[in-house]
């Protein structure tokens, strides 16, 4: 069943840590994950498609979106640029451990919440393969992802 709801602002993904299942291997550097770029292509158009393909299939009702929502559970989907897999990837949040307390999410009961873990994910893939289309699609964009020196240093 398609539902039929506005799709939110999507996540913003400057100010984010190294991703949790991320191992760095070299201390001094950290790896470049790309977020300024991805975030890039989420406002252009990969989170608005992705998220209205999601829409068209999820297992969640009207209630537990709005209640997905106020947890600010799709503001915390992470995707990033994974060094060394030459790929995009993303993150799902956590549900926080005090949703019961919360009066925005009455809709959800303790059944609900392995739905909502399985819905983020599917949502988080859904995305993810939005954004990867848009960087095979965004030539401008996806040249200045692969480029090891972005300062231009390079033989034209």
């Amino acid at each position: 069943m398609a539902l039929d709801l506005e799709v939110p602002d999507p996540p913003d993904l400057s100010n984010r840590g190294t991703p949790r299942d991320f191992e760095t291997t070299d201390a001094d550097e950290p790896p470049d994950f790309h977020r300024e770029d991805l975030e890039t292509l989420l406002h252009d158009a990969a989170w608005t498609v992705g998220f209205e393909e999601w829409l068209d299939r999820t297992d969640l009702t009207v209630d537990h979106v709005e209640a997905v929502s106020a947890l600010g559970l799709f503001q915390a989907l992470d995707f990033y640029w994974d060094p060394t897999d030459d790929r995009v990837r993303h993150d799902v949040p956590t549900i926080p451990a005090d949703w019961r307390e919360r009066a925005e999410t009455a809709a959800l009961d303790s059944s609900d919440i392995s739905l909502v873990r399985s819905e983020l994910a599917d949502l988080g893939r859904t995305v993810r393969e939005a954004l990867a289309d848009e960087l095979e699609r965004s030539d401008e964009v996806s040249a200045s992802l692969w480029v090891d020196d972005p300062y231009g240093d390079r033989d034209e």
